[in-house]
């Protein structure tokens, strides 16, 4: 979906990295330098990804609650696409 703010993947783009690792947690923001009080969860996700020639590469982000929820249940259905083949 164009402008959904949601990354999307062709599905005739040649994928060349590895899973190597996949951590996340729940985090609770409190407070920043511009607002007093944030109080709002967050999921931040720790990636390793090994590419084609073996370099691991750490990457990491933070989604909303919400948007991890997407992101689990996407996931979920690539391993059980991934099962049938």
């Amino acid at each position: 979906m164009e402008g959904s703010g949601e990354p999307q993947l062709d599905a005739k783009a040649k994928v060349t990295n590895q899973l190597i690792d996949f951590q996340w947690k729940l985090g609770m923001a409190v407070s920043s330098d511009s607002c007093r009080s944030l109080k709002y969860p967050y999921v931040a996700v720790m990636l390793k990804l090994a590419d084609h020639s073996g370099q691991v590469k750490s990457k990491s982000f933070e989604m909303t609650i919400p948007q991890f929820q997407n992101f689990y249940r996407q996931f979920k259905e690539i391993a059980a696409i991934m099962e049938t083949v």
